[in-house]
């Protein structure tokens, strides 16, 4: 069983749009996923400016791939290098950290992490 940052069972991330490298709403990876996708974000409008400036155009639709194109509010399972470089940018969007997978952990303190923790608006 995948696990997240907290040692805890990986959450789903999102499931419309449909994420993850599997596709299954799940921020997991294996060996063949090179860009590592384990990380759980909500999009803002300033990161995906920020990951299109660096040629990853992730607002854009694109049908053939079944994908819509991602707004802000959006989450999305992101590759951990994309994030730490909108990081180190000023641009990294918040983390859902129940849905960011523990091989992140390679990458990123959970310190680290836990500043971008995001919080859901109560009402």
């Amino acid at each position: 069983m995948d696990k997240n940052v907290f040692g805890e069972p990986l959450k789903i991330c999102c499931t419309a749009p449909m994420t993850g490298y599997f596709r299954d709403g799940l921020c997991r990876t294996i060996t063949e996923d090179t860009g590592t996708h384990t990380v759980c974000a909500v999009m803002t409008n300033d990161f995906l400016r920020f990951s299109a400036s660096r040629g990853n155009d992730l607002i854009s639709p694109m049908p053939c791939f079944q994908f819509p194109g991602l707004k802000e509010g959006d989450k999305w399972c992101l590759c951990v290098s994309r994030w730490i470089e909108a990081e180190k940018a000023g641009k990294a969007p918040s983390l859902v950290l129940e849905a960011t997978h523990e091989k992140t952990l390679e990458y990123a303190s959970l310190e680290m992490l836990v500043k971008y923790a995001f919080k859901e608006e109560s009402t």
